[in-house]
This record gives C-alpha cells, structure tokens and sequence, in this order.
C-alpha cells in the first residue's frame, strides 16, 4: 500500500565520522584556550598531529598492515590532539613529538591497533611526560591579562624549537603554577581557602582564563551526547562523584577544601568527562560499568588532587579505572536471554 513502507535500516556511523565530530567538540575549548593563551597550543597540535601520523603509518607498515585505511580513520589525530592539550602548550617540540611517538607506537600500535589497545593512549603519554620531565611540565603560560609580559607568536615559536627567550625576559615572567598546584602549594603553606581564591591566578569559579576552557570542552561534550557519539553514564558517574566527593569536604571544613564547581572547572576535568574517559575502547561496554567507571574515576581524581602528590589527577585516575576495565565488564554483563538468573 502506498505510504507503508518496511522499516529503514539506517547506515552505521564509520570510525572516521565519530572521530571527527569528537575533534569538532574539540574546537569551541581550543578557541578559547587560543582566546586566553595564545596560539602556542596550535603549534603543539600541529607537532602531535604530524607526528601521530608518521608514526601510526610507519607502525603499520612494520606489522605489514595497510596504512591508507587506518590514517584515514582520524583515531591518530584525536589522540593527538588530546595529548597537546594536556601538556603545557610552551612545551619543547621534542617532548611534542616524544610523547606522541610514545603514545601511538607502544601505548596504541603495540597492542594492536585501535580496538586493542587497553589504556587510553593520551594519558599514557602524560603519565610518561610528567614522570620524565616534571620540570617542563609545569610551566604553563600565564593568561592575557595577568603577566605583565606576553610573547608574541614569533617568540613563542623561538622558544618551543630554539629554548629561547626575548632578552631581559625571564621563563618566570611568562610562565606560571596552574590553579591546582598553586592551590595545593599554598595549602601545605597553611594558607586560608578564601585568602588564597583572591589571588590574581584565581576567576569566578576557578583559574583565570582555564575556566572559561573548561566551560569550552562543557560545550563540546554537550554536542557529543546531543549527537549520540557518546552516552550519559560516564561523564554523569565522574562529574556527580566529583561534585559530591569535594562538596563533602567543602562543607566539613571550607577552610581548607575548595567548593565542587572548583573541582569541575579546574585543570583536565570536563575535558577527561567527555573526551578521555568516554574513550571506547579504554572504558566498559555495559551501562552500568561505565556508571562505576566514571565513579572510580571521579573518586580517584578528587583524592589524588587533594592528598596526591600530583596536582590534577585526571590521567592517573584514568589509567588506574582502564586497569579495573576488564572485571567490570565481566561483573556487569547482563544475564543472557532466556538464561535463568540464579537467586
């Protein structure tokens, strides 16, 4: 009859296209870390994004896999976009390059490809970094507006491939802690949560300039789950727990523990929400796996900046939730149709 047709099968969204809404989601946090910054994270994301490339192809081409399929698939490009945005964008080139050569060659490629691959390459490459070069990791360039003095362009591209500075300007002078460690350093100096938030480093609800990026990758994650690139559960589980696990402490002794919006918009928090721990083939499959995935993961990012000896626990708490992947899987499965479950 007319007008009555058999229901359509709609064609399955390719590797590719998911990779690509989830580096458009990227962009509205990336213009405002620009806005704040300074262009210096392009040019991060350019080194990772080349390098991430040629040592994806030449991977493939070792284990005599075809290259052209794989590159096009954008897996590369997106961890190698979130590796340059967890490092501080005045980063040196050769630590660009090392720690996404890393990422891609021994945390991705070594394992088996994408879909193989047990720990989120991105963090891995983090952890390494910040293990191996803790002193380069922290300087983070201080936002506009709050230094009094900014480079340029052409001098921040002086410094990532040369090391070197304007004379009479100091690495100090343009560099800073994030909120986070200065938060905790002033802690450990006995320091008062409300003398301390009026510091210069400090905006609304967290860091001046890093919370408006957050509230960039907020926007993005919403674009995921309005798209369905992403579910609900993991990036709900991690911001609650978050939130739950800081407004405790907050209300037990404000003095000395920040509010939960601190938590939310400070350091890698809504950027790990929705785009580091919602990662596939690093978190469970089951609703109710990635609902402790992101619990765990929020739990251990609150401990770890509050008594770690690290500032954000983003991707260490990542790396330890992949770990407990596998028995969360198995302990969450739903019970097979027409199985009876036990009592």
């Amino acid at each position: 009859m007319a007008g009555f047709f058999s229901p359509f099968i709609s064609k399955p969204v390719g590797v590719s296209q998911i990779m690509l809404k989830v580096l458009l989601a990227l962009i509205p946090g990336l213009a405002l870390y620009v806005w704040h910054y300074g262009p210096a994270i392009l040019v991060s994301i350019t080194l990772a994004s080349v390098t991430a490339l040629a040592t994806e192809a030449a991977m493939l081409k070792l284990r005599d896999r075809p290259v052209a399929p794989f590159l096009k698939d954008n897996s590369a490009l997106l961890t190698a976009w979130l590796i340059a945005l967890s490092i501080p964008p005045l980063a040196p080139w050769w630590m660009v390059v090392v720690g996404t050569a890393f990422a891609i060659s021994i945390s991705k490629q070594l394992y088996g490809g994408l879909g193989s691959n047990p720990f989120n390459p991105a963090m891995i490459a983090y952890a390494i970094l910040i293990i191996s070069f803790p002193v380069h990791m922290t300087h983070w360039l201080t936002p506009h507006g709050l230094g009094s003095v900014q480079l340029d362009f052409a001098e921040q591209l002086n410094y990532i491939f040369q090391g070197v500075l304007p004379d009479g300007i100091k690495l100090d002078g343009v560099t800073m802690a994030t909120p986070l460690d200065t938060l905790k350093t002033q802690l450990h100096l006995n320091g008062n949560i409300n003398a301390i938030m009026e510091m210069p480093i400090y905006g609304y609800l967290a860091g001046h300039g890093s919370e408006a990026v957050a509230f960039g990758f907020l926007l993005g994650g919403g674009y995921l789950l309005a798209s369905g690139i992403i579910s609900w559960h993991i990036p709900a589980a991690f911001l609650v727990t978050l939130f739950a696990s800081a407004g405790i402490m907050h209300l037990v002794d404000p003095a000395h523990y920040v509010t939960p919006l601190f938590h939310w918009f400070s350091g890698a928090a809504m950027l790990g929400a929705f785009f580091i721990l919602t990662d596939p083939v690093t978190s469970p499959t089951t609703p109710r796996g990635k609902l402790l995935f992101g619990f765990g993961a929020g739990l251990l990012t609150y401990l770890i900046r509050t008594y770690g000896g690290f500032p954000d626990g983003m991707a260490f708490a990542t790396l330890l939730m992949n770990i407990c992947v596998p028995l969360i899987d198995a302990y969450t499965q739903p019970a097979i149709f027409g199985k009876k479950v036990k009592p």
